[in-house]
């Protein structure tokens, strides 16, 4: 069904991806706080993990298979991007978080990842006094934990990687070379693009991994079904977004997929019931290669 219905998409509705935009508004001064805070492993109860150590300042993604916390604690998943999140409908694989508000919280709390309280954060804050004229600027006030989520999650908003070649295409600024062509009707045509569409190329909605053959399924993996508990949320994750995939191995929700070879061949055949060519395989990773964009502004700038 989902080959038919990307056909169709691809034949009848033209284009469903949409470029990101090349600025959005953002509040400069919370996000400069809440990136000095993204990188400050003193947030982690053994002062070894910060949002960036399963955030790459590079890709937004962790490389590693699996996230790894305090007191060397590996979690269950791998981290997915940061890069281009705001654009997400849910956040976490499973959706649990709204929104980055309420994403920003939940690394923190985690006994895996960063194992703190939130009083526990707000007396440190509060001890530095750089943090708390920070605050006072910001905020007009001293340092609280809502505030500390709002900043993250407002620097979060900047990481943004707007001008990959394929944004530059849709706006009519450069043409594709044929083997991206090639890759980008493939993209269309297998059904691809039934899931990952919109601004983020993914991220919009909820799909089946395993849709065509059964994908091996984890009970401790975080998908639908660990909130739901409904049978047919087994293997349901939030989509994720293509944007800078060439850069952010391994793949999938446990890394297992080492290389973007090998996760194109699985998802092709759990979820398309297809077996993709070499010929086929070397274009759809042209294509993809256009989705990377420019490394977030607000990266570049400062160091934090």
């Amino acid at each position: 069904m989902l080959f038919f219905l990307g056909w169709s998409i691809a034949l009848y509705s033209g284009d469903v991806i949409r470029p990101i935009p090349r600025h959005i508004h953002y509040d400069r001064a919370k996000a400069l706080l809440g990136k000095r805070l993204f990188f400050d492993p003193k947030l982690s109860a053994d002062g070894t993990v910060a949002c960036v150590s399963c955030h790459d300042a590079r890709t937004g993604a962790d490389n590693r298979p699996v996230s790894v916390g305090i007191h060397g604690r590996k979690g269950g998943t791998n981290a997915p991007t940061v890069f281009n999140s705001y654009f997400n409908f849910r956040q976490m694989w499973n959706g649990r978080a709204r929104n980055l508000h309420d994403q920003a919280s939940l690394p923190i709390h985690n006994p895996r990842e960063m194992g703190m309280d939130k009083n526990k954060i707000v007396r440190y804050l509060w001890s530095d006094p750089t943090y708390r004229k920070a605050f006072q600027t910001v905020y007009g006030h001293s340092p609280t934990f809502a505030e500390l989520t709002d900043a993250i999650s407002e620097f979060e908003k900047a990481l943004y990687t707007p001008d990959a070649k394929f944004d530059r295409f849709l706006r009519g600024e450069v043409s594709l070379s044929p083997l991206e062509r090639k890759g980008y009707h493939l993209f269309k045509t297998l059904g691809c693009i039934t899931c990952h569409n919109g601004i983020n190329i993914g991220g919009n909605s909820f799909q089946k991994l395993g849709l065509i053959h059964p994908y091996p399924h984890d009970p401790h993996a975080p998908d639908r079904y660990a909130l739901t508990h409904d049978p047919r949320d087994i293997n349901v994750y939030k989509v994720p977004t293509l944007r800078n995939i060439a850069l952010t191995a391994p793949y999938f929700h446990n890394g297992k997929a080492k290389t973007l070879d090998e996760a194109l061949r699985q998802i092709a055949y759990y979820n398309l019931g297809y077996r993709i060519s070499p010929e086929e395989m070397h274009a759809l990773k042209a294509f993809l290669q256009t989705l990377t964009g420019k490394h977030p502004s607000i990266l570049e700038r400062e160091k934090p």
